[in-house]
C-alpha cells in the first residue's frame, strides 16, 4: 500500500514529531507509515484522514 502522508505533512510544514503528537503516536510510527513499512490501523487511518481533511482512499491506496 502506498500513501501521500509525507507530501501532506510537508505541504503543511509539519515535522514528523509534530504530526506524531497530533496523532498520539511516536515519530517512528509516522516515519514507518511514510516509508510504507507500516500500514496504520483503521482508526489511525481515519484520524489521519480527518486531520488532513481528505478521504482515506485519497491518502492510502494500492499501487496498481
Amino acid at each position: 500500500m502506498r500513501n501521500i502522508v509525507k507530501e501532506l505533512r510537508t505541504e503543511r510544514e509539519l515535522s514528523q514529531a509534530a504530526l506524531a503528537d497530533m496523532l498520539e503516536v511516536s515519530r517512528q510510527t509516522v516515519n514507518a507509515i511514510e516509508t510504507g513499512r507500516y500500514d496504520p490501523s483503521l482508526p489511525l487511518a481515519f484520524t489521519i484522514s480527518k486531520l488532513f481533511g481528505m478521504p482515506i482512499e485519497k491518502i492510502f491506496f494500492v499501487d496498481e
